[in-house]
């Protein structure tokens, strides 16, 4: 089958991006040809005819960013305005996908998150649009939904906000939905009576992840960190709901100075950089200047060299070097960074985030240091530092940790759910 995929962007280290990396390769092996329509790239991965970009379905575009600034963060008086312009915009992004899938032959399109989060309104316009008019067979990829935000996408208009309701999720009898979580299944029944599978984020056990070699044995160095450094790895974006002060926390309660705290993710997601600039200034606050590294500019995705010539490390670069690993997240939608932790035999500190861990991921029978609501027990703290200094424990609990996930969260799972949702498409 002709797969065609859209997504806002592709190559970033976002779970989106991620997980459609992963997706890609199991329908490949399924002996479907995929094709993929973005709006921006940051590597390629089918090439050629396989990629085609269209620069507005990108979510730094000029077009969403207008629209999300008129639509949520400074709204004028009235929407005519920005009506006008979506429905113009939308238009034309449907008439430029129809083109592709005619051109490409498309016989079924994915939406990645496009459908479900309305961060870029004239692109789960567009798509809409174009379902409805062809006919065209659809399996939307939901990851997160706006209700799931708090008030990210609140909104002073009543049209833009039964915009949003009618389009995300895409509410269509022919549309098939795939989620992350239970949370997610549940509300997608109760609210909109559609009927999903549930498909876990996963991550490939059959190849290596989270080991030292010749490419990452200077990463310590490259980074910063000394010789005798116990080195957290904080190994997500800097986004508030990432909750990475929880993180600075248990730096400064632990007693030993060589446990420092790693954060390898950028700061291009936090909205106007607040959540930064808080973090900065609690780092200063709480004296921790030398026991808190930013490592963004060294390691990314995958293996590369930066603009000044300096050699850039992958994330499982990074997890080949991590003591542990700390996951404070107040809510996610699944939590990829967990999955990572126990591919590649790390420890891994977490959060109870809602509404995923506990139900979907913890009563799997990880073992790990789980707390409640970002708060740091004094056993929380002594049985965390003794994992950090324990290296036989660590060992034990980094094998249990990965024959579970193996069970649970491997291709081999991804690939049975995919089956189901391509059956009788």
């Amino acid at each position: 089958m002709r797969v065609g995929i859209i997504i806002g962007r592709f190559g970033d280290v976002d779970g989106v991006a991620l997980e459609t990396e992963k997706w890609i390769k199991i329908l490949q092996e399924m002996g479907h040809e995929v094709f993929m329509l973005s709006g921006q790239y940051r590597k390629s991965l089918l090439g050629g005819e396989h990629e085609t970009l269209i620069p507005n379905m990108s979510f730094f575009s000029p077009n969403c960013e207008w629209e999300q600034n008129r639509a949520f963060f400074f709204p004028r008086e009235e929407p005519a305005e920005l009506l006008d312009h979506l429905y113009r915009a939308s238009d034309d992004l449907a008439i430029q996908m129809f083109q592709w899938v005619m051109q490409n032959r498309i016989e079924v399109i994915i939406s990645q998150n496009a459908s479900a989060l309305p961060a870029h309104l004239s692109l789960g316009m567009a798509i809409k649009k174009l379902v409805e008019n062809t006919g065209m067979r659809i399996i939307c990829h939901d990851h997160d939904f706006h209700w799931e935000r708090g008030t990210r996408y609140g909104t002073p208009f009543p049209e833009i906000e039964e915009l949003t309701k009618s389009t995300f999720p895409l509410q269509i009898k022919h549309a098939r939905h795939a989620v992350i979580n239970t949370y997610s299944k549940n509300f997608l029944k109760e609210k909109f009576e559609i009927d999903s599978v549930l498909v876990p984020n996963v991550m490939d056990f059959t190849q290596p992840f989270g080991e030292k070699d010749d490419y990452n044995r200077d990463l310590r160095g490259a980074i910063g960190l000394k010789r005798g450094d116990i080195p957290l790895f904080q190994i997500t974006r800097i986004v508030r709901r990432k909750g990475i002060e929880t993180a600075l926390e248990l730096i400064e309660r632990l007693d030993d100075k060589r446990v420092k705290l790693v954060i390898t993710g950028s700061a291009a997601d936090d909205e106007r950089k607040g959540y930064f600039k808080e973090l900065i200034q609690n780092i200063s606050k709480r004296g921790l200047d030398d026991r808190v590294i930013f490592a963004y500019r060294r390691i990314l995705n995958e293996r590369a060299t930066n603009l000044d010539g300096e050699k850039v490390y992958s994330l499982s670069d990074a997890y080949a070097h991590a003591t542990a690993c700390t996951y404070f997240s107040r809510y996610e939608g699944f939590g990829n960074a967990f999955v990572e932790a126990v591919l590649s035999k790390t420890p891994i500190f977490v959060n109870n985030y809602q509404p995923v861990f506990e139900r979907d991921i913890g009563s799997k029978g990880f073992r790990t240091v789980m707390i409640e609501e970002s708060t740091l027990t004094d056993d929380a703290v002594t049985e965390m530092d003794r994992i950090i200094h324990n290296e036989k424990l660590r060992n034990e609990i980094a094998d249990y940790n990965y024959l579970l996930g193996r069970t649970h969260f491997s291709y081999d799972v991804l690939r049975e759910k995919l089956e189901i949702l391509f059956y009788k498409l």
